[in-house]
């Protein structure tokens, strides 16, 4: 299967064939090819409509991996008609959507730069978000980390990707930030996201082309969760 939002993020639509269906409460249709990112690395999954060849539209409410590697399902409303197997139709994301979470996603990115401590989990919402860090005994300013945070997005500083070996990644142990989430590997291969200046990291969700597009940004509440995770809520501010 074809993943077009790894390489084309800013890709709302695209061409596809039918290469598979599932029945049940839970219908799913699977593509050739695709521009919607699957739930995974703390990334919800994107929605939209795939557009039939031969008339009417499906809505995809949700978009999960599927059981092997590169398998993506596309998951419709209950009820909804399954197209047949090598039907031709147009896949199209819900764009506005997909942009806030990328902006979100990139927030994430430099707000993990600001806090020295490894990440223990996350979270990328519609318009907000939230990282978890192993610190104790350590306190978060909040106010003078809402000012860093914005400081680097009004920089405007550009994020780009990169693919490196498991092995190179293995011998640069200090990249991986989370405890929890094992870095994805495709073919062997690890891609990272760069902000230039500012943080690089293994990921394979969505992101902006600089962090000047992210926006302003409101830290939240900073909340104690257990003896050593502190959590820091992040939204957009417009």
């Amino acid at each position: 299967m074809e993943l077009l939002f790894r390489d084309q993020p800013y890709l709302t639509r695209c061409n596809a064939t039918v290469s598979g269906v599932e029945e049940g409460e839970r219908p799913a249709v699977q593509l050739d090819r695709t521009v919607f990112y699957p739930t995974g690395g703390g990334q919800p999954g994107d929605s939209g409509w795939l557009h039939l060849a031969q008339g009417g539209t499906l809505t995809v409410t949700e978009t999960l991996k599927g059981e092997h590697p590169d398998q993506v399902l596309h998951i419709l409303e209950p009820g909804s008609p399954l197209p047949q197997v090598g039907a031709e139709l147009e896949a199209e994301i819900d764009w506005p959507r997909r942009h806030r979470l990328m902006r979100m996603h990139s927030a994430l990115h430099v707000l993990c730069s600001l806090i020295e401590g490894d990440v223990t989990g996350g979270q990328v919402g519609d318009g907000k978000g939230r990282l978890d860090f192993n610190l104790p005994d350590t306190r978060i300013d909040k106010e003078t980390l809402q000012s860093d945070i914005n400081r680097i997005v009004a920089e405007d500083h550009p994020l780009s990707a990169q693919w490196i070996s498991a092995e190179e990644l293995a011998a640069q142990p200090d990249l991986v930030r989370t405890m929890s989430v094992k870095p994805p590997t495709t073919g062997g291969r690890v891609r990272l996201i760069r902000i230039a200046g500012v943080d690089l990291q293994p990921c394979g969700g969505t992101h902006v082309r600089s962090t000047g597009e992210i926006g302003r940004l409101r830290v939240g509440k900073i909340e104690n969760k257990g003896r050593q995770n502190r959590r820091v809520n992040l939204a957009l501010d417009q």
